[in-house]
């Protein structure tokens, strides 16, 4: 009954136990405080306070989280408070959001409720600015 036998589960190590290695994404809990840039090449889901730029594949804010910096992510699904620009491409506010800076956008969503305190560019028009005329002398 109480046997050892072959089948018995080995000691799992903890990364193989957390999954670290091939995580598809990454939590700040709501007890976390980071003061520096976060980067990572997952999601990333901030429940917490982050005082640093924050770059990521998507990011999801949790109501309760702060974030003071620039955020930088594919798609964003803010809903806490921002003090800083942001940009991505596909960007969902959610009612509780409160941001404080600038936004570019390729595709927005802002829920009834949701503040933006800041100027909001499309990113296409804002790609269009930054192209130049240039005359061909060649005729």
């Amino acid at each position: 009954m109480f046997s050892k036998s072959s089948n018995s589960p080995k000691g799992a190590s903890p990364v193989a136990a957390t999954g670290a290695r091939h995580t598809p994404f990454s939590i700040i809990g709501g007890d976390v405080v980071i003061s520096g840039n976060v980067e990572a090449s997952v999601d990333l889901h901030v429940d917490g306070k982050v005082d640093g730029d924050i770059s990521c594949a998507a990011l999801v804010q949790g109501p309760d989280s702060r974030i003071k910096g620039h955020v930088s992510a594919k798609s964003a699904r803010i809903g806490g408070l921002i003090e800083g620009s942001i940009s991505a491409d596909e960007l969902i506010i959610e009612s509780t959001a409160r941001i404080t800076g600038d936004v570019s956008y390729d595709v927005v969503s802002i829920a009834t409720g949701g503040q933006i305190d800041g100027r909001m560019s499309h990113m296409s028009s804002a790609r269009a600015a930054e192209l130049k005329l240039v005359k061909n002398d060649a005729s």
